[in-house]
């Protein structure tokens, strides 16, 4: 196989890449513009050290996305992306804990990114190739 046709069956898993990771690199982003609800959400979820635990996850998902979207260090940065998303998951969006009036929001978030955490298991296994 040469390079040219090596590199075009890249494209698609380069672009993959992109979206994904600027996509969660932006939205952990958004989390520095309110920050203080951010902490109240974590903290009414229950998680420890809610004002420290909160700025540095989001700061962790802000690296993680960009180091998957450049493919730089993709080892840490996927496993970053899987650790961050495994345990946002279960923990702040365990709809089948929330009253009805947030139940709908919380099972569109756990849905939301389980389909991410799909997307980053599989450049987590592109990495280790």
């Amino acid at each position: 196989m040469d390079a040219s046709s090596d590199d075009g069956d890249r494209r698609p898993s380069r672009l993959g890449r992109m979206t994904l990771g600027l996509g969660l690199a932006l939205q952990a982003s958004e989390d520095f513009r309110d920050m203080e609800d951010n902490v109240e959400y974590a903290e009414s979820a229950g998680v420890p050290m809610p004002d420290l635990v909160a700025p540095f996850a989001s700061g962790m998902m802000v690296a993680s996305g960009l180091g998957l979207a450049l493919w730089r260090f993709p080892r840490l940065a996927t496993g970053g992306v899987v650790t961050f998303l495994t345990l946002v998951t279960a923990t702040m969006h365990d709809f089948w804990n929330a009253d009805e009036d947030s139940k709908d929001g919380e099972r569109l978030a756990f849905f939301g990114n389980l389909a991410m955490l799909g997307g980053a298991l599989v450049f987590l296994r592109e990495a280790y190739r």
